[in-house]
């Protein structure tokens, strides 16, 4: 009697622990339950900007389909790398965010030595959004289409001008990409940000740039500036008119500004699986794709695989820019 009674419990035991393996909903258990504790989101840059605001528009909806607060702390400097390094240095358990931008597809190339590279020691979770530019010019310059800019060019090499937001900016690379496709030299003049740059284009102190859709727009309308061609694969719904620089005649020009969210590389793809969903279902609020693109983004919600492979060709892409132009960190 007590061998079977000890049996019987040693049975009841083993029925109480396998229970335990599965969820209410008759589910596997994978690992611990996730998320466990807050949630930090690291944006790399100062806040107020564009990164800054996508994080902002998303941490609410995070924290309120998993239960727990989702912090987001703004790590400036270093062209990210300070920033990352938290990421990449914590525990892989999915509670540690990294906002990435196109900022990430270009530091492989100009930090080679950085401490960590995001295609390594980084999990891909979703590309949240996208954000196209347009190359414009001052109206004294006389192109009024993408090819006619380059016959201009190709007539007066190294003698016209193009502004950017900074070195390694979407603008700065998207002007190298002209030059490198269209086999013509126009020289970079960086600035500290996007505002002095179209102060300055408007002006006509620089003849040209690739400006974000959303503030160049009022100066296209007004005619200050003259827009020849959106560096999307497809024409902006802010500037149906306008073609794209693939119709302008050349071909493979794409260039969008991004953003997605990235987690310590070894997270449990349970943890990963729960936050892109969330995301991407953020994504699809009439609310969120308002506030996206009343700010000229373009919602996305990808899955990992598909941020991965977008990564890998941005990576790709502006490794080989980054070394035809010969361009250097600063």
């Amino acid at each position: 009697m007590k061998a079977r009674s000890v049996s019987g419990f040693a049975a009841a035991l083993l029925f109480c622990c396998a229970g335990s393996a599965w969820t209410q909903s008759g589910s596997p258990q994978t690992g611990p339950a996730y998320p466990a504790k807050p949630i930090r989101m690291i944006v790399p840059f100062p806040a107020g900007g564009g990164a800054d605001f996508i994080s902002r528009l998303f941490a609410p909806k995070l924290h309120e389909a998993l239960g727990q607060p989702v912090i987001v702390e703004n790590r400036p400097g270093g062209s990210t790398i300070i920033g990352g390094d938290v990421v990449a240095k914590a525990q892989p358990d999915g509670h540690t965010l990294f906002m990435a931008t196109f900022t990430n597809a270009i530091n492989p190339s100009l930090h080679p030595k950085s401490p960590w590279h995001i295609d390594r020691d980084f999990a891909p979770v979703s590309l949240l959004a996208t954000v196209s530019y347009t190359l414009v010019v001052h109206p004294s310059l006389p192109a009024k289409t993408t090819r006619e800019l380059i016959a201009i060019a190709k007539t007066r090499p190294g003698q016209l001008n193009f502004a950017s937001a900074g070195n390694g900016s979407p603008g700065h690379l998207a002007g190298e990409l002209l030059n490198t496709l269209a086999q013509v030299k126009t020289v970079h003049v960086p600035y500290k940000g996007a505002a002095p740059v179209l102060v300055d284009v408007i002006a006509g102190q620089v003849p040209i740039t690739f400006g974000n859709n959303i503030p160049t727009l009022p100066h296209v309308k007004s005619g200050r500036l003259r827009a020849l061609g959106v560096t999307s694969a497809k024409r902006s719904a802010l500037l149906p008119d306008v073609p794209t620089m693939i119709e302008g005649g050349l071909h493979h020009f794409v260039v969008v500004g991004w953003y997605g969210i990235f987690t310590t590389a070894g997270t449990p793809q349970s943890s990963i699986a729960r936050l892109q969903a969330e995301l991407a279902k953020a994504t699809r609020e009439p609310e969120v794709q308002r506030r996206l693109t009343a700010d000229g983004n373009e919602p996305v919600g990808s899955s990992p695989a598909e941020l991965a492979r977008f990564l890998q060709g941005e990576i790709d892409k502006w490794g080989k820019v980054v070394k035809t132009a010969g361009l250097k960190a600063d």
